[in-house]
């Protein structure tokens, strides 16, 4: 591993989850399309976005921001995931939960956060009805791929699908 020297690291491994969250996101190779942040600055670094600008599918040009909460047992225990943006999506309900199989039960203390950002990546590449949160949204995709399409669009571009108000994301 690179690192640059500063005393972050050093402090850091006074603290063994912060010290696997460290080296984590130091080895991060993230898709050009992702971004990493911490809003709360260098002194939090267990709490952090990441933003998702998917290049291809339904959800081309979206621009979709996750929180990142790991756990004080990283990498024994999956970090809590949840997206901030609303979104018509079906593995995403209207509360930003996440239905993404790496977050519960087939977290393993060998994946790592890159392994999750790709999960969240992939479920705006190839969105999935057989396992939903948001089921109407589900079965739209299921039934109806263009329908699921234009609702996408619709939502993303800041408006109404159904009774739900999307504000918009790209």
């Amino acid at each position: 591993m690179i690192w640059d020297g500063s005393t972050t690291l050093q402090v850091a491994f006074e603290d063994r989850s912060i010290a696997w969250s460290l080296l984590d996101i130091s080895e991060l190779n993230l898709p050009k399309t992702c971004a990493i942040s911490f809003p709360n600055g260098k002194d939090d670094l267990m709490n952090f976005e990441v933003t998702i600008r998917p290049d291809e599918g339904y959800y081309l040009h979206g621009i979709f921001v996750f929180s990142f909460q790991v756990s004080p047992i990283y990498p024994h225990e999956a970090p809590k995931v949840k997206c901030k943006t609303k979104v018509y999506h079906p593995n995403i309900d209207l509360e930003g939960n996440v239905c993404l199989n790496i977050l519960r039960e087939d977290w393993k203390p060998v994946l790592n956060i890159n392994t999750i950002i790709y999960g969240l990546f992939h479920l705006f590449t190839q969105p999935n009805y057989e396992d939903p949160l948001n089921h109407e949204a589900a079965a739209v995709l299921r039934d109806n791929p263009k329908m699921f399409e234009s609702n996408v669009r619709r939502a993303m571009a800041g408006g109404y699908v159904g009774q739900t108000f999307f504000t918009r994301c790209m």
